[in-house]
């Protein structure tokens, strides 16, 4: 009788450390996808910020009408990005990086047409660094919910390319 109360006893904790162990194991998010969560979450607070500026400063309709787009557009990607890293435990920061916001400093001393070239010229660089950015995510990250952010995210961006791109080709 007490050979099979300890027999059933080791086998209710094992079973329970296996649930236990199951619900507690941390998500497969590298480093990478780690760092991607903050980036991505970065640059969607500085492009949020940035086209807030362009539909107060810019000059022309279709600079103002972008930043509106890109305002619409990257508070929806970012709220998609704060589901998946609050599952996955990442933390995010609550500003861009320095370097986005010394940019939106000088985006934010100019106005009119002078404010239109700058933040057209940085929107064409910036959606290419962030093409090669999700190309990266998607190509080598580990966790596939944080792909997926990058994969859904890239068809935006492209259009977001395309947009500033046809703009500045009209200046």
């Amino acid at each position: 009788m007490l050979r099979w109360l300890i027999v059933l006893v080791a086998a209710v904790v094992a079973a329970l450390s296996g649930v236990t162990a199951g619900y507690a194991a941390p998500p497969d998010v590298s480093d990478q996808d780690k760092a991607f969560l903050v980036g991505a979450h970065q640059d969607n607070l500085a492009e949020i910020q940035g086209g807030q500026l362009a539909e107060r400063q810019a000059g022309k309709q279709s600079v103002r009408d972008a930043g509106k787009k890109f305002v619409a557009d990257h508070t929806s990607l970012d709220d998609q990005l704060k589901r998946v890293a609050k599952q996955v435990g990442v933390d995010l920061p609550s500003q861009p990086s320095e370097e986005q916001q010394a940019e939106l400093r000088r985006f934010a001393a100019k106005s009119g047409t002078a404010f239109d070239r700058a933040w057209i010229d940085a929107q064409v660089k910036d959606h290419l660094k962030t093409l090669v950015f999700l190309d990266k995510e998607i190509s080598t990250g580990s966790s596939q919910d944080v792909k997926k952010l990058a994969r859904d995210a890239k068809p935006v961006v492209r259009e977001h390319l395309d947009l500033v791109e046809s703009i500045q080709s009209g200046e």
